[in-house]
């Protein structure tokens, strides 16, 4: 009864929780419009909350990932253009892990029902890949190193399989950091008029994506039997321990069955002597 009251509280909270957000969403989404309707309002904004702007925009990541459907993209740019590459890319590094951690540790511990039930309403052809781990971590990657394919989701759904969280964190920020710094210091060049490095990195981005788009599966199989293969010694090592024991204990039977015969002709001597 306490794990069945404790449940249905956690259920009524999280009910509460999402109903909260989704109504400030829909309360301030015109003035997030318009926050993000240019690189410029956007700045002006973060700039006119002073020291706290480093917060704010972290906030506005987190936001990004969480609940709001923005472009991580964009708010990647925006932090390269208003601080710069380092900057930039550190505070929506930061942004991204605390954004990724609420999201699947939301899932894994609370939210797991609500998120199963949403995915089972969206036909999506990756969703198969749940049910193997090695596609599932390779179809991860590809997704996360891939500019312009939706990433954000995929950290729900992500906290539903049987990944490790420290694998699942590894890998987001292993793919998705240099598109980061990519991103920041596309940002950075608008604001100082390097327009042509930052038509480079455009077109950088534009061809991985196509790129990515159109060989993702292929990608997803050949990392999936790369990573097959590199368990593959590991279970032939298993294969050979187990060999030897057998060995070891057919051997250990066969002595055991000569004994006896081998310490026959000593009994009878033993019994000769005594005669």
């Amino acid at each position: 009864m306490k794990q069945y009251s404790k449940h249905g509280v956690l259920k009524i909270l999280l009910g509460l929780f999402v109903a909260l957000a989704m109504g400030l969403l829909i309360y301030y989404a015109s003035d997030i419009i318009k926050i993000m309707s240019s690189m410029d309002n956007f700045r002006a904004y973060i700039h006119s909350t002073g020291h706290w702007g480093p917060v704010m925009f972290i906030l506005f990541q987190i936001l990004q990932i969480v609940v709001a459907p923005i472009p991580g993209e964009i708010v990647q740019i925006a932090g390269g253009y208003i601080y710069g590459s380092a900057l930039g890319s550190f505070y929506t590094t930061v942004g991204l892990i605390l954004g990724s951690a609420i999201a699947f540790y939301f899932t894994r511990f609370i939210g797991r029902d609500f998120v199963s039930r949403l995915l089972q309403k969206q036909n999506m052809k990756w969703i198969s890949f749940m049910q193997d781990e090695r596609k599932f971590t390779a179809f991860l990657f590809i997704f996360f190193v891939v500019p312009g394919l939706p990433k954000d989701m995929l950290v729900f759904v992500a906290a539903l399989t049987s990944i490790s969280s420290l694998r699942f964190f590894i890998i987001l920020l292993v793919a998705r950091l240099p598109w980061i710094i990519g991103s920041a210091a596309l940002g950075s060049t608008i604001q100082t008029q390097q327009y042509t490095v930052a038509i480079i990195i455009s077109v950088i981005a534009v061809i991985g994506f196509v790129l990515g788009y159109i060989y993702k599966d292929k990608l997803v199989n050949l990392f999936s039997k790369a990573e097959q293969a590199n368990e593959a010694p590991q279970v032939d090592e298993t294969t050979k321990t187990n060999e030897t024991k057998d060995a070891n204990k057919v051997m250990s039977a066969v002595k055991a069955k000569a004994s006896p015969a081998l310490t026959k002709p000593r009994d009878m001597a033993t019994v000769k002597n005594k005669g």
